[in-house]
């Protein structure tokens, strides 16, 4: 599939991991990305970067995420969430996609944090890429404080890529948790599923995490019989993608479906198959249940392309 389909799949210049044990030196000058309790800086014309002694960054501490280099200057993600903005509507931040916006006092005209998940398309690939990374680190981080060896509170280190446990000297490293997403085909029909939670009319691919001792293919068919009692064959790999809601890596996969008859498990609130003319109609807006994949995702890139018969 084409990366330019997906979001956060793109690359910036350099990671610069040898630079990350002293990259503390390289703050005066660099460019940092401040996020708020995981949304990215943000204006109209893509991520609001700041310089370093940016009054915003007192947030921070020392949740610094060192990125790297891009346009051949350094650059940082700093994460700001001890701030409280005036008026928050905490019940929207709970939301599948919270629409709502927050602006710093005193930053720059225009600028506001802004959900990732909403404005993935908007920003160019090295960009998007470079907020998904920032986003994922410091999701890892706050769920990763205390160490897992002895219980004590860890510190960042190497630039923010791992924590360190003083008391017993053990190590942490960030966590992606792997995640097969699966289009099953039967014939001329996709099978489609809807979790609990999400947006009014909003199907996509089945998907679920791989298990300890696991293969990829081995979780495409068990996720599939679990969620729907439908038996599976032939899984083929596809594309994987990023994806920081909290820390995935979508590893996409064709399937055939030897049934079709749905038997639902508690996982899903419901699960139906869809021709491919019935979704060619919701793609072009032209039908509007079920309201298909968000774009950018990897469940929207994967059924462009079986619409197309490139898959």
């Amino acid at each position: 599939m084409k990366c330019l389909e997906m979001a956060f799949v793109g690359r910036w210049d350099n990671r610069a991991a040898d630079e990350r044990a002293t990259s503390h030196t390289l703050r005066i000058g660099s460019q940092v990305l401040p996020l708020w309790r995981g949304k990215p800086q943000m204006s109209d014309y893509g991520l609001a970067w700041v310089n370093a002694d940016d009054t915003a960054l007192r947030h921070a501490g020392e949740t610094w995420l060192y990125l790297g280099r891009q346009d051949g200057q350094p650059r940082f993600a700093a994460d700001i969430s001890t701030w409280e903005p005036d008026g928050l509507d905490s019940a929207a931040l709970a939301m599948f996609a919270d629409p709502t916006e927050q602006y710093y006092p005193g930053a720059e005209e225009g600028t506001r944090f802004a959900e990732l998940r909403l404005a993935m398309t908007q920003l160019d690939p090295a960009e998007a890429a470079l907020a998904a990374t920032a986003r994922g680190v410091f999701n890892w981080h706050r769920s990763h404080r205390f160490c897992a060896a002895c219980g004590q509170e860890s510190t960042l280190a190497m630039g923010g890529w791992e924590r360190h446990c003083h008391a017993c000297g053990a190590k942490h490293f960030p966590r992606t948790d792997p995640v097969v997403i699966m289009l099953v085909a039967h014939g001329n029909r996709l099978l489609l599923g809807r979790s609990h939670g999400w947006p009014e009319g909003m199907y996509s691919a089945l998907a679920g995490f791989v298990e300890p001792g696991e293969t990829p293919e081995a979780a495409v068919a068990r996720e599939v019989l679990e969620e729907t009692g439908i038996t599976i064959s032939n899984a083929r790999y596809l594309g994987a993608q990023p994806w920081p809601f909290p820390n995935s890596l979508m590893l996409g996969y064709l399937a055939q479906a030897r049934d079709d008859r749905i038997t639902l498990d508690d996982e899903l609130e419901d699960a139906l198959w869809i021709s491919r003319e019935e979704l060619l109609a919701v793609m072009a807006g032209e039908r509007t249940h079920p309201s298909p994949a968000r774009p950018g995702s990897i469940a929207h890139a994967m059924i462009r392309h079986w619409l197309a018969g490139h898959v």
